[in-house]
């Protein structure tokens, strides 16, 4: 018997080179299933950030026309991804009193109403706000706490701020290509829930998402994200090095970076020779317009030396190192070149590999590369339909108030301890 489809969910992920569009089912069987998929070059954005209003408008329409036409549906709402510069991660918690009786759904829900009146966004738009762990009594990492007795009930309360006007123009551009925004996501939140294993985000990980000209650095740890950072640079600016050191347009360095582009080198690189255009002769050139795979990977390099020694620097920032900083996954386009995780792991020092999108049927083989992760991510997110404080209301209830960074030092404090 065929299954059929019960809620469909669509993602929209508006990258700076490429707008992709995703159409999923959730089966009566309980599977996730993709139906149709889209992409267009992006040709409004700019380090993450809409640029031109009108060239986003119709990249998106176009995106999601052709993931409508392959699913057979009309689709009116969608999951947005955001991943330009200005997120930041919080970690806060309240905490009430119960007076020792058995925890009912109303303490929970006066306990979580008055968590989201205690947020403070510093200036910034809450794009997240959601329940962590709870905690009874002073212990910590309770997942349920309905039905059991307390007289102290607290919870962890996550929450991702991003600056305003971005997020609003992102809003506005999906919004005139005729669409409904469902919610827009913060992108390593997204990529996370596609490339992380609950064990991972339980034990600590760093999410490194390579985008073409953008790169976020994320901490994930007790089952959620703690620490986040973003680079406005990404593999878009390796493309460009070629195509400066070589005198060939960026279309032609794209196709070369990944047809012959690597990260790491070998004996053989001296004597492979890449033919380029006639046209193409420069100081780097012999009379003919070729180059040697040597001459490609030391530019590549050159590149990805600044990048990952700035992306090493970030760990440190956030933390990410000693018994905790021991994995790193890369995903994103950037995350393709040949070679990466083996370069990477001897830059940084500690275990990387490359996060590809799990957890989706039908998922076709274009889009099961790392490039595509923060899209089936975002479906992956939509489909759990997390529970999110800003769409709570109710009576205030008197609470304790903690400060983020205690929050986080307990949390981490707790992560180590298990090493």
């Amino acid at each position: 018997m065929t299954a059929r489809v019960e809620k469909i969910f669509t993602a929209l992920d508006i990258g700076s080179s490429k707008i992709t569009a995703m159409i999923a089912g959730r089966m009566d069987n309980g599977e996730l299933a993709v139906l149709g998929t889209g992409q267009r070059a992006s040709t409004g954005v700019k380090r993450g950030y809409i640029a031109d209003t009108e060239k986003t408008e119709l990249d998106v329409r176009d995106a999601v026309e052709q993931a409508e036409r392959i699913a057979g549906t009309n689709i009116d709402d969608v999951w947005v991804s955001f991943s330009a510069g200005g997120l930041s991660s919080m970690l806060t918690s309240v905490e009430t009193e119960l007076g020792g009786h058995r925890i009912e759904q109303d303490d929970i829900d006066h306990l979580l109403d008055a968590g989201r009146k205690s947020i403070d966004p510093q200036g910034k738009m809450v794009l997240h706000a959601q329940p962590a762990l709870y905690t009874l009594d002073g212990l910590n990492g309770v997942k349920k706490p309905k039905g059991l007795h307390a007289d102290r009930l607290g919870v962890d309360i996550h929450v991702i701020l991003a600056d305003g006007s971005p997020v609003r123009n992102i809003d506005m551009s999906v919004r005139g290509a005729h669409l409904n925004v469902k919610s827009i996501v913060a992108s390593p939140i997204a990529t996370g829930t596609a490339c992380l294993s609950k064990e991972e985000r339980e034990l600590g990980v760093a999410l490194v998402e390579l985008g073409a000209e953008v790169t976020n650095i994320s901490l994930f740890a007790g089952g959620m994200l703690v620490g986040l950072q973003t680079l406005p640079y990404g593999a878009a600016d390796i493309t460009d090095d070629i195509a400066s050191s070589f005198g060939m347009r960026r279309a032609q360095a794209e196709r070369i970076k990944c047809f012959y582009g690597s990260a790491t080198t070998s004996p053989r690189d001296n004597h492979d020779v890449i033919e380029l255009d006639p046209e193409t002769k420069t100081e780097e050139t012999d009379e003919d317009g070729r180059i040697t795979r040597a001459q490609l990977i030391a530019v590549i390099r050159q590149r990805l030396d600044h990048l990952v020694g700035e992306i090493g620097q970030s760990l440190k920032g956030l933390g990410f190192t000693g018994p905790v900083g021991r994995q790193v996954v890369l995903t994103g386009g950037g995350a393709e070149l040949k070679g990466i995780a083996d370069y990477a792991q001897s830059a940084l020092g500690q275990t990387v590999r490359i996060g590809r999108p799990l957890g989706l049927n039908a998922l076709p083989e274009a889009h099961s590369g790392p490039a595509f992760a923060g899209l089936a991510g975002l479906v992956l997110y939509a489909a759990e339909e997390p529970v999110d404080l800003r769409s709570l209301s109710g009576p205030y209830q008197s609470v304790h108030k903690y400060a983020g960074s205690a929050v986080i030092g307990r949390l981490m404090s707790a992560i180590r301890g298990n090493f």
